[in-house]
């Protein structure tokens, strides 16, 4: 992460505080309004000077206020971008083709809790018959990152994703050697990979990407995964995943 993503990500945050705080100030004011029918309205600032004291003595409303928010608007940011996210690039995908689930991963070859993921989400894959599994490479950890993105990419384009993708993770941290070292040990075309690999297509699916994390979550990183609309971050673990997939299909079912 660079200096001016660490300011910007600190500048959505402080954004967001401020409209969590918006969003305590208009549900009080409103209540006190309602609350006082006598002739002797609270004005304004009575109003305000009730609010701030009660957020003082109770400081922990504002983050349970701001995670209620980005809850929202994560799930509104699904709802308006679900064919986009859970339709895979390509072999970029693994499970039910037609699974009542999706879950979607954001993912990076350099992020180690990634890899510490992975056992998780072949559990889930050999223990659902129902679930789909897609994955959204975002290389935002450097250019090892973003070259073993591509390599990645180019490699579904010849039904070989989840192999390369399990081999690029076991060979450690990402850069130009490894990456090609996993595509030779492969059985691949690759004269077209050297080709795939700077296309258009490639490209695009990268573009693609990162912009859809922006709309889930400006703010988001690797791992993160999107289960139906449940967004979990980190390396959360399989019994977390595999609640959010339950939580999921009782959704539906309601």
């Amino acid at each position: 992460m660079t200096i001016r993503d660490f300011m910007q990500r600190h500048s959505r945050l402080a954004a967001t505080i401020g409209a969590g705080s918006a969003i305590l100030f208009g549900i009080a004011a409103a209540w006190l309004t309602q609350r006082h029918t006598a002739p002797k309205v609270a004005n304004k600032a009575e109003i305000e000077m009730v609010v701030r004291d009660y957020i003082l003595a109770h400081p922990e409303i504002i983050p349970q206020a701001i995670d209620r928010l980005r809850d929202r608007q994560s799930r509104d940011a699904y709802s308006q971008n679900k064919a986009a996210l859970e339709t895979p690039f390509a072999s970029a995908w693994a499970g039910a083709e037609k699974g009542d689930v999706t879950l979607v991963m954001f993912t990076d070859y350099a992020c180690g809790y990634c890899r510490t993921s992975l056992p998780d989400i072949e559990r889930l894959i050999e223990g659902d018959p129902r679930l789909k599994v897609v994955w959204r490479e975002i290389p935002i950890l450097g250019p090892g990152s973003e070259i073993a993105a591509k390599a990645s990419l180019a490699a579904a384009q010849q039904g070989a994703f989840r192999t390369f993708h399990e081999r690029m993770f076991a060979s450690g941290q990402p850069n130009g050697d490894k990456v090609s070292a996993v595509l030779r040990s492969m059985p691949l075309d690759l004269r077209r990979i050297q080709r795939d690999v700077d296309g258009p297509e490639v490209a695009a699916e990268i573009r693609r990407n990162m912009e859809l994390a922006g709309r889930i979550d400006p703010a988001l990183a690797t791992p993160t995964f999107v289960v139906n609309g449940e967004m979990l971050k980190g390396a959360v673990g399989y019994d977390a995943l595999k609640q959010a997939v339950a939580d999921a299909r009782a959704r539906a079912k309601a």
